[in-house]
């Protein structure tokens, strides 16, 4: 098993990946933004991106983000293969797209949105803080990307201040000594914003 920089020629793992993602979203019922293989493909060209490979079976994938003109950059898609779940591929690749947007962005602040209790831990180790959306890029084009997810109304109805989703923040310029946040604490999160907007859905029917 490998985890390396994506280059061209991985291009051809492209149409896969966007097959996992999409799928991955429809078992967990969880809202993941779409992304095109063309997309997948620009980001491997361009050296923004993370894959991690088998031999040559795809295992898998994130890729980087810039937003706010370098000032932000955002780890997004991340996603492992059902064959590899379980064994901590998930976390290698988020150190490595992590460690990837420091050495090409030094000075960018990274950001995540995610409703997922275990990309929260491993954000949360490496450095990362729960932030209010209004700390994260206000980029349009950014927020225009959640349109294909399933709570994308959530966001709408509060003016793009919260959603399902949970904002984290790492500040490389950030001083003090870092708290790594327990998990505890993301699943109470997690459980008043379900609670909040879900049951307002209820309600209305």
């Amino acid at each position: 098993m490998k985890v390396v920089i994506a280059n061209k020629s991985h291009i051809k793992y492209a149409e896969i990946i966007c097959e996992t993602i999409a799928e991955s979203a429809a078992v967990r019922g969880t809202g993941i933004a779409r992304r095109t293989p063309e997309y997948i493909a620009t980001k491997m060209e361009n050296g923004n991106a993370v894959i991690a490979l088998d031999g040559d079976k795809f295992a898998g994938f994130c890729y980087i983000e810039k937003w706010g003109h370098g000032k932000f950059v955002a780890n997004s898609g991340l996603i492992v293969h059902p064959d590899y779940r379980g064994v901590g591929l998930a976390k290698k690749i988020k150190h490595k797209v992590f460690e990837h947007s420091r050495n090409k962005f030094p000075d960018a602040k990274v950001f995540s949105i995610t409703t997922g209790l275990a990309v929260m831990k491993m954000n949360s180790d490496l450095g990362y803080k729960p932030v209010p959306f209004s700390e994260l890029t206000d980029d349009p084009t950014f927020w225009d990307g959640c349109q294909t997810c399933k709570n994308y109304d959530v966001l709408t109805r509060t003016n793009r201040k919260m959603c399902l989703c949970t904002g984290m923040l790492y500040d490389p310029k950030a001083k003090g000594v870092h708290k790594i946040i327990k998990e505890k604490v993301f699943k109470r999160l997690k459980h008043i914003k379900e609670t909040m907007f879900l049951n307002k859905e209820k309600n209305k029917e």
